[in-house]
């Protein structure tokens, strides 16, 4: 699916610094320079871009998702917003426009990635993003770059059987051959877990500020400093095939909740 909007964008406020795309931070700036990006053409950045976080940003849980995208570089993981929010600043720092399109995920789509006692604590619905790059005179839907492919061929190897998917981070119609690999058109991991559209922003500031926080303070204090680390331990393990298949830890699409 491609967007229907085709006209073209404010391309100054689709490539400005803000406090969360902070593009201009050097650490940005160096990666840039020794990956060689700025030579390549346009469609040829958006896919480098694509790539690095896709393959170089591991999947794991940042300390919240209003966090800036040096962090995301710094921390070396991220998960949908967060990953979305570098991705967007190194497109911009690309000199490609880029905006962000806000939803809500059914938590289902967590089952399994997270400990089993965690899953109760999560909200039903939990903020999501995509990102949409111009190039060449038309929009591109990108959410393929969430998972880390170490990650999902794991979760493949372990679902060997499954199509239509829910869970370990994935909800996809086609788990065994799910549309993430760069090829210049959109690509998607999470759609089919969408519950809730909040349409377009210009950035994940303008995003987090009209949606809010996933969790309320005492929550997001647990989270920040304790359950997310038990979260990324768990990832890590199913990455590297070690923690055993339940069969509860996933459903099919169309499975109740």
């Amino acid at each position: 699916m491609e967007p229907n909007d085709s006209s073209p964008p404010d391309t100054q406020a689709l490539l400005r610094a803000t406090k969360l795309l902070d593009h201009d931070d050097p650490s940005i700036a160096r990666l840039i320079e020794s990956r060689g990006w700025r030579s390549l053409p346009q469609l040829a950045r958006v896919g480098a871009a694509y790539e690095f976080v896709r393959n170089d940003i591991q999947f794991g849980y940042n300390a919240r998702d209003e966090i800036p995208a040096s962090r995301v570089l710094a921390d070396g993981y991220g998960q949908c917003n967060t990953n979305s929010t570098l991705f967007m600043a190194l497109l911009r720092a690309l000199q490609v426009p880029c905006r962000l399109h806000g939803f809500t995920i059914d938590k289902r789509l967590q089952r399994g990635a997270i400990p089993g006692w965690a899953y109760p604590l999560t909200p039903s619905r939990i903020l999501h993003s995509w990102v949409e790059a111009w190039v060449d005179g038309r929009w591109i839907e990108l959410e393929g770059f969430i998972l880390d492919q170490p990650y999902l061929s794991a979760v493949q190897k372990r679902f060997p059987a499954a199509r239509a998917f829910c869970g370990y981070g994935v909800a996809t119609k086609n788990l065994q051959q799910p549309s993430v690999e760069w090829c210049g058109r959109s690509t998607y991991i999470q759609r089919e877990g969408i519950a809730e559209d909040f349409g377009l922003f210009n950035d994940p500031d303008a995003f987090f500020a009209t949606r809010g926080a996933n969790l309320p303070p005492v929550k997001q204090w647990l989270f920040e400093h304790f359950v997310r680390f038990q979260m990324n331990k768990r990832v890590a393990a199913i990455r590297g095939g070690r923690v055993g298949r339940h069969a509860a830890d996933a459903t099919t699409l169309d499975s109740p909740r």
